[in-house]
């Protein structure tokens, strides 16, 4: 395809290199500024997408190397929403993260000054220097929001409850978007852990501990989901990342798509989906007969991320087959089932068996949609 998604994809982040992981430790450290901490940034960015070009990529991304984290960052600068520190983390299978949390603190909003805007802009200005390759730029989803909000933490004073923030929420995403297209964006991705965890009973169990109304939750983030993206621009393509969960190379969720596959598939307004299909976990093809035929695209995770070991490609080929029996080859695609560095502590694999993972994807692309 020329357009994104692309046969060929990926859904981001990439390993810290040493040497800007260094830089970020000694700025926290006070040891040196925000513009030397740039400067290190820009660096590492410029050489980033050359690899990614080389790897034969037909987009580019930043690798999240600006981010901490694939969702706070961006949360954090938010208009009436902070970052907190909480007593406990995200669980993942044996290890949590730092205890970090979103707080509603004042009106929801999205402000021209945010930083991500400059982190596009900063991509897209070396892409047209260098490779020519499209920028591609993630941010997280509304829903991530809504899903992650602990017990207590909306301001009584700005909202009268979880239901009360979603006007604002919306408007927010939609001056979000305008502002990405302004800034010349045509190709956004909207991370997204709230649909795999709907298909977890596990997680849907601790998300009705957090106050959050389960029944219908799937109808109702289609809703939110779909009031964002009826005014975009017919070529802005905004696609949708569903992540099970991406921390040190371990995992949160289990379960098919099949609860949710008609909704997210069948009903909201996205151009494509990044679907994780590493493990078992995923269940199998079967919800894609929910994708419509047209345009949509179904980006399918058959390479891992968490680990080094190169897949067989002729088992991926055959997995891509057995997918094409519910929704059109044409209609598919091929992607690593996540990013390689969902925060900055990044999965255990080396930067080298991180690219040998992009040119297999690549590669097969190559073989299977000639």
């Amino acid at each position: 395809m020329s357009t994104p998604p692309f046969r060929a994809d990926v859904v981001g982040s990439f390993l810290r290199p040493a040497e800007l992981a260094a830089a970020r430790r000694r700025f926290a450290a006070g040891d040196i500024d925000a513009e030397a901490l740039r400067i290190a940034e820009d660096t590492a960015i410029t050489e980033l997408v050359a690899r990614e070009a080389d790897a034969g990529l037909a987009l580019a991304t930043d690798g999240e190397f600006r981010r901490a984290w694939w969702h706070f960052d961006f949360f954090g600068f938010l208009d009436g929403v902070e970052i907190v520190e909480l007593d406990h983390g995200i669980q993942f299978q044996g290890v949590q993260t730092k205890p970090h949390g979103i707080e509603v603190t004042g009106k929801i909003g999205f402000s021209d000054t945010h930083p991500f805007l400059d982190h596009f802009r900063s991509l897209k200005d070396v892409l047209e220097r260098t490779t020519g390759a499209v920028p591609k730029f993630s941010i997280p989803a509304p829903t991530v929001l809504d899903f992650r909000l602990e017990p207590d933490h909306i301001a009584a004073s700005a909202y009268d409850g979880r239901d009360d923030i979603v006007d604002d929420l919306v408007e927010a995403y939609r001056r979000a978007l305008a502002a990405f297209y302004d800034a010349g964006a045509r190709y956004l991705q909207f991370d997204d852990t709230a649909w795999a965890y709907l298909c977890s009973a596990v997680e849907l169990e601790k998300a009705r501990e957090r106050g959050i109304r389960t029944d219908g939750i799937a109808e109702r983030y289609a809703g939110i989901l779909n009031r964002i993206l009826e005014g975009k621009p017919d070529d802005l393509v905004v696609t949708t990342h569903v992540c099970r969960g991406n921390f040190r190379s371990t995992w949160i969720s289990s379960g098919g798509y099949e609860p949710v596959a008609e909704q997210l598939l069948g009903n909201t307004r996205y151009d494509g989906y990044f679907l994780e299909y590493d493990s078992e976990r995923a269940g199998g093809f079967e919800p894609l007969r929910f994708l419509p035929e047209g345009d949509k695209t179904v980006v399918l995770g058959l390479i891992t991320s968490k680990t080094g070991d190169l897949e067989d490609v002729d088992a991926v080929k055959q997995r891509i087959d057995e997918a094409s029996a519910f929704a059109p080859l044409d209609q598919l695609a091929l992607s690593p089932q996540c990013g390689f560095a969902s925060t900055e502590e990044g999965n255990l694999l080396t930067e080298e068996e991180q690219w040998a993972k992009v040119r297999e994807v690549v590669d097969i692309a190559a073989d299977v949609w000639r």
